[in-house]
This record gives C-alpha cells, structure tokens and sequence, in this order.
C-alpha cells in the first residue's frame, strides 16, 4: 500500500524577495528526503516582475505538481491560506513560509506523525540572520499536548512556518478566517478546543529568517489592534476565563507596546525557550510525552470525559517515490 500522500502549501505576496521564495521552494521541495505529492504556491496580489519571473521559474522547474492559485487582489495571509487549502489534493497539508528554510529531513520526521494518528504537528525553529550559517537565536516549543493546550491560553504554542496537519481538522475548525497577525494562533485555539490531537517535536526542523526589523514588526498598534481582538474572540468563545483575558490584556497587549530594546530580550529570555524548560521538567519528572490530550475546562462536554490517546509514534516510513 502505498504512504499517504500530503501537500506543500506556501503563499508569496509583493514583499517577499524573489532569492528567499527560491531558497524556501527548494529547501522544502528539491531537497527534501521525503518530498510532497502536490505543491500549493499561493500569490496574494501583485508581485514586482523579478519576483513574477521566480515563481514561473519554481512551477516549470518542480520536480512534483505545483497548483498554482493567482489572488488578484492582497487579501492577507489567513484568507490566501484558506484559497490554497481549497486547492489541496490531499488531507495532509505542510506549511512553509517563503522567505525561511527547511531543514532536509523536516517532512520525513513531520509526516509520519500525521499519518499515525495526529491532527497538528509542530517542530522548534533555529532563527537566523545573513544565512542559515547565521543563527541567532531558538524557539523549542512545549512538546506534551498537555502542556500545548495550557499554554496556548497565554501564547501560540505552535511555530506556525514549522506545522504539518489534517486539512480537515483545520477546515472543521473553521479555517484560518481573517484575523491579522494572529490568524494561526485563533485557528490552533479552535483546533484545540475542537480536541484535535497535538504534538510538538522540539528539535527544530526549519530556519526562521529574523532580518532588520523582525522583532519591530513583533509590537506597534496594528499588532495590538489584532491581539485585542482575539482575546475577545478566547473569552467569548470560552476558551479562557475573565481573569485569564485581562491577564493576557496586560501581559500581552504591554509587550506589544514596549520598546524593541526590551521586547527582544524579554522574547528570547522568557517565551522562546519556554517549551524547552518545560520539556527538561517532564522529562524529569519521568512523565511519558503524549500520555494525555488535554482539552480546556471551559469546552469539555460534560457527557464526555477528556480522551486519553496513547504516545504519537512515528511508523517506519517506506521509500519516497520516484520524482515526477
């Protein structure tokens, strides 16, 4: 029997730079050991004609199908996310951002996962600068579906470049919808509540580009506007508490608003490394990953207890097959 095929979904708006998306498609596509069956290449709105000229490039060169969905007008990133899904052929969809790299072995660690029994499959992420030579930084996420879902009511507890998931748990859930810059961590949220199955590999698997102004575009009003909006959407939709939404409020909408000379510190110190942390303290206390899938008290249904799914395992992954 032939392995379950999955997809590759990645969007390209008019910022991106016609060397990354090449560096991205090829780290993600040509390189991989177990490469997807369909390639999903999303343009949202107009692109300059050298970055136009890479993407014609990428889908005459892919050495597998490419589905290539033109938006004629920028309609931001959760509402070209949801275009591509549409145009995904199977129900294991991989994201990749265009301007990051995928380590070679991302999709062959990542997949299995998904073919075993989860819904949502994240991985930790190495931040780089000039190159990928140029590391600057890490961020190990929470890798118990435990510790995901608790922490998911003070941050995003998956690396959104980094995910592997069933496009029907995502379409079950919703979609990603049209809330800016936060778009996945709304749509993981309902996915949680939604009891999709989760885990976290921590070794990281992507290389996160972090150039000039990476931790600026990390605060300002818009960015408040839209974290505003989706501590609303968590309240109403039960999913944190009163206190937890004024917590939230004041610890994440003042990190928004603080300077970038704390901001940066305070992430790399504080929130990025919070899954390792938590990590070395399971292990520790000798708790086997996966042993529970917690689902937040305010979504339980009182005529079901929490299900109680054993470790997610990778299975032997039989050969890729040959490149079409």
């Amino acid at each position: 029997m032939q392995p379950e095929p999955f997809t590759l979904l990645m969007t390209v708006y008019g910022g991106d730079q016609a060397e990354h998306v090449r560096d991205a498609f090829r780290s993600a596509v040509h390189l991989q050991t177990l490469r997807p069956d369909q390639v999903v290449l999303v343009q949202d709105g107009p692109v300059p004609p050298e970055l136009s000229a890479c993407l014609r490039e990428l889908v005459e060169g892919s050495p597998v199908r490419v589905a290539f969905v033109h938006l004629e007008h920028n309609r931001g990133l959760g509402p070209a996310l949801d275009a591509g899904l549409h145009a995904a052929w199977y129900d294991i969809v991989a994201r990749m951002d265009a301007d990051d790299v995928a380590m070679p072995h991302r999709f062959q660690t990542q997949v299995p996962l998904v073919r075993a029994g989860a819904d949502l499959v994240g991985a930790g992420l190495l931040e780089f600068g000039t190159d990928i030579t140029d590391v600057v930084g890490r961020r190990i996420p929470p890798s118990d579906p435990a510790d995901i879902a608790r922490y998911s009511r003070l941050h995003d507890p998956f690396n959104h470049p980094t995910v592997v998931y069933r496009r029907s748990a995502v379409v079950a859930a919703g979609g990603y919808g049209d809330l800016p810059l936060m778009e996945d961590y709304w749509l993981f949220v309902r996915m949680i509540a939604n009891g999709a199955r989760m885990v976290n590999i921590a070794e990281p698997l992507v290389y996160y580009r972090v150039g000039e102004g990476a931790y600026e575009r990390r605060g300002g009003r818009e960015l408040l506007r839209s974290e505003l909006r989706l501590q609303r959407e968590m309240l109403r939709e039960g999913f944190i508490s009163q206190p937890q939404y004024w917590r939230n409020v004041v610890v994440r909408g003042g990190y928004r608003l603080v300077p970038t000379m704390i901001r940066k510190p305070f992430y790399r110190a504080v929130v990025a490394p919070y899954g390792s942390r938590r990590n070395r303290s399971r292990d520790r206390a000798g708790t086997p990953p996966g042993a529970l899938t917690y689902i937040p008290r305010h979504v339980r249904r009182r005529e079901q207890p929490p299900p109680q799914p054993g470790p997610l395992t990778p299975q032997p992954e039989p050969p890729a097959p040959p490149a079409r």
